[in-house]
C-alpha cells in the first residue's frame, strides 16, 4: 500500500462550513457543505394517500404505495473469455415503517451468477455512486455490470445515438451485484405523500440506503455471503459512513469496501478562504494534467509521469506546504522561490501564480492552462477539453469531461437497456443526476467538514477482517487521489489495520474505468482482491 508521506508540518486550519463550486451538480464530486442552518428537512404535504395505477403489463407507473413484484429475466455474459449465465433481478424495494407505512421506492438491479449451491461462497457487493443526486448508472454501465458504455479506448465519445457492448471486464464472475439508486436518483422516488427532503442528507442517507441493504439481503437470503460495498466520489463518503452505520445499527459486517475516486474529508477539497488544505494536496494533480497536455518545462516533460510526481510531491508536502503556514510572514525572497517553482509544477505563468497570491483554485486552473488556446481541461478528467463562449473569465462554462461526453451516452444506454433487456417497463424519467436533491443536509456536522474516515476506522477497529481498496485516476480533479493518501494517512490507523488498506492508480480521471487501459487494470486489481478475501474467508487467518 502507498501512503502519503508524513506532512513535515500539520495543516493548523479551522475548519468552517461554506459553500463551493461543487453545488454546480458535476456528478463526479462530492458536494459543497451549505451553511449550518440550511438543508433542515421539509415538511410532508398533507395531500390524501391516492394509490396510483399500473400499466397494463402490471409495471410501475409513478411514486405509488402499490408496487408490483421485481422483473428477473435469464442472461448470459463472456467475461475475461468465460460464459456467465447469470440472473438480473430489476425491481423495487420498498422502505416502509415498522408500521407498514411506504416511505420510498428504492429501485434496484441485481446480477446473480447462475449454478451457485453455496451461498456463503459467493460474494455479494452493494454498489452506488454519489453526486449526491447520482444514479447508480456509471458503476453499472461503465465498470462492474456486464454491459458498458462504448467508448473510445481512450475514454471518447463517439456519435450518438450511442451504444453499450458485453462487458468483457465485468465483475460479476467474482462477486454478485446490486445497483442501487439512492431516493430521488434513477426511478427511486419518495412514495405520494411523503417528502423527498427527508432522504436528502448525509445521515438520512445512510438510514434509507443501509435500510435497502439491509432488506435485500433479507428478501434474496444473502446475509451469510461475503459482503463489500462498491462506491464512487460521494459513494465513497456514503459507503464509510454505511460501513459503521450497517455494523453498529444491524450487526451487519463487511468484509471489504471499495472506494473508487475516494473523498472521505470534505476539508480536503473545499477551496474556502482559510483553508489552505486543498492547494498542496491538488497540486500534483495539476502536474499531472499539465505533464498530459505538454505545458511543463522539458526537464519535466521528459521523464515519466510517476516520476515527475514523485518530485512534486516532496514539494507539496514540504516547502509548499510550509509556504502557506507562513502566509503573510513569508519573505519576499521565499515568496519570488514559490512562484518560480508553481510555475515550474503547473505550466502556468509566473505572473498568474502570483496574482492567485500562491493559492490556484481548481476552476481558476481549468481555465487558465490552456487559455491561451482557447481551450479548458476537465475537472472530472482533466485529459478532456472544452471550448467557451470566450477566453475571458475565471472558470470553465461547462465541464468538458462531465457535459460534454459522458451524461449522453450513459442516459441513453440505461434508458434503452432497462427495457430492452432487463423488461423494466417504466414511464418514470431515469434521473441520472439532478439537482433535485439539493440542498443536501449537512446539520450533523455544523460549522465543522463532514469526515467521514473515522467511521471507517472505527468499523476496522471492531472488524478486524474489513478490507478497504482505495482507486484513484492520476487525471481526476474532483477527488484528487493526493488528498485521499493524506485523508487515509491521518486516520490514526493501528498497523494491522494499515495492512488491509491498499492503494491502486490508474492514468485515467474521476471515472477511472472510462480509459479502456485503466478498465483492463481495474479488473485485475479487482479479481486480485476478491480471491484475497475469499481465501481469508475459506481458510481464515493463521496468528
Amino acid at each position: 500500500m502507498k501512503y502519503a508521506k508524513q506532512l513535515s508540518i500539520l495543516f493548523l486550519i479551522a475548519g468552517c462550513t461554506a459553500t463551493s463550486f461543487a453545488q454546480r451538480g458535476n456528478r463526479g464530486g462530492a458536494p459543497a457543505e451549505p451553511p449550518a442552518a440550511a438543508g433542515a428537512p421539509g415538511a410532508a404535504p398533507k395531500a390524501e394517500i391516492k394509490p396510483l395505477p399500473l400499466d397494463p403489463t402490471g409495471y410501475i407507473i409513478s411514486n405509488s404505495p402499490n408496487i408490483p413484484k421485481p422483473v428477473v429475466t435469464k442472461h448470459t455474459a463472456v467475461i475475461m473469455g468465460k460464459v456467465i449465465n447469470y440472473t438480473a433481478t430489476a425491481g423495487y424495494l420498498q422502505l416502509v415503517t415498522e408500521d407498514g407505512k411506504p416511505k420510498a421506492n428504492v429501485f434496484f438491479v441485481a446480477y446473480t451468477k447462475d449454478g451457485v449451491t453455496d451461498l456463503t461462497k459467493r460474494p455479494m457487493t452493494y454498489t452506488f455512486n454519489g453526486g449526491p443526486g447520482s444514479s447508480s448508472v456509471w458503476l453499472h454501465m461503465g465498470l462492474l455490470g456486464p454491459k458498458r458504455v462504448l467508448m473510445s479506448d481512450e475514454g471518447m465519445v463517439q456519435p450518438p445515438p450511442y451504444k453499450y457492448i458485453n462487458n468483457d471486464y465485468s465483475w460479476l464472475d467474482k462477486t454478485d451485484i446490486v445497483f442501487i439508486d439512492p431516493v430521488t436518483t434513477g426511478y427511486s422516488r419518495a412514495v405520494t405523500n411523503e417528502s423527498d427532503k427527508q432522504f436528502h442528507g448525509y445521515e438520512e442517507d445512510l438510514k434509507s440506503v443501509g435500510d435497502a441493504i439491509r432488506l435485500y439481503a433479507t428478501k434474496y437470503d444473502r446475509w451469510q455471503s461475503p459482503k463489500f460495498l462498491c462506491g464512487e466520489s460521494y459513494g465513497t463518503t456514503r459507503a464509510a459512513g454505511l460501513s459503521e452505520y450497517l455494523q453498529s445499527t444491524y450487526k451487519f459486517y463487511l468484509n471489504g469496501v471499495i472506494l473508487i475516486s475516494s473523498i472521505l474529508n470534505m476539508q480536503t477539497a473545499r477551496f474556502d478562504v482559510g483553508n489552505d488544505y486543498p492547494y498542496p494536496l491538488f497540486l500534483p494533480t495539476y502536474t499531472a494534467t499539465a505533464w498530459y497536455h505538454k505545458k511543463l518545462s522539458p526537464d519535466l516533460q521528459q521523464l515519466p509521469l510517476k516520476k515527475v510526481l514523485a518530485q512534486v510531491e516532496v514539494f507539496a508536502l514540504g516547502e509548499y506546504n510550509t509556504a502557506l503556514m507562513k502566509g503573510s510572514e513569508l519573505s519576499p525572497a521565499d515568496y519570488s522561490s514559490l512562484v518560480d517553482k508553481l510555475s515550474h509544477f503547473t505550466g502556468l505563468s509566473k505572473e498568474y501564480i502570483r496574482q492567485t497570491n500562491l493559492r490556484v483554485e481548481i476552476q481558476k486552473f481549468d481555465k487558465e492552462l490552456r487559455r491561451s488556446e482557447g481551450l479548458t481541461v476537465g475537472r472530472l478528467d482533466s485529459r478532456y477539453t472544452g471550448r467557451d463562449y470566450n477566453d475571458a473569465g475565471t472558470g470553465p462554462e461547462f465541464d468538458p469531461a462531465n457535459d460534454g461526453t459522458i451524461s449522453g451516452p450513459y442516459s441513453a444506454a440505461i434508458n434503452h437497456y432497462a427495457r430492452a433487456e432487463l423488461k423494466f417497463k417504466n414511464d418514470l424519467p431515469y434521473e441520472i443526476l439532478g439537482g433535485r436533491v439539493n440542498p443536501w443536509n449537512y446539520n450533523n456536522v455544523q460549522n465543522k467538514y463532514l469526515n467521514v474516515a473515522e467511521s471507517l476506522r472505527q468499523a476496522m477497529a471492531i472488524n478486524p477482517y474489513l478490507h478497504v481498496w482505495v482507486a484513484c485516476g492520476y487525471y481526476d480533479l474532483a477527488t484528487p487521489y493526493f488528498a485521499a493518501e493524506y485523508t487515509f494517512s491521518h486516520m490514526g490507523m493501528r498497523p494491522e489495520q494499515r495492512k488491509h488498506v491498499n492503494f491502486t492508480y490508474y492514468e485515467s480521471g474521476h471515472m477511472v474505468y472510462g480509459h479502456k487501459p485503466s478498465l483492463i487494470k481495474m479488473k485485475t486489481d479487482a479479481d486480485a482482491m476478491y480471491d484475497m478475501v475469499m481465501n481469508e474467508v475459506n481458510h481464515g487467518i493463521s496468528k
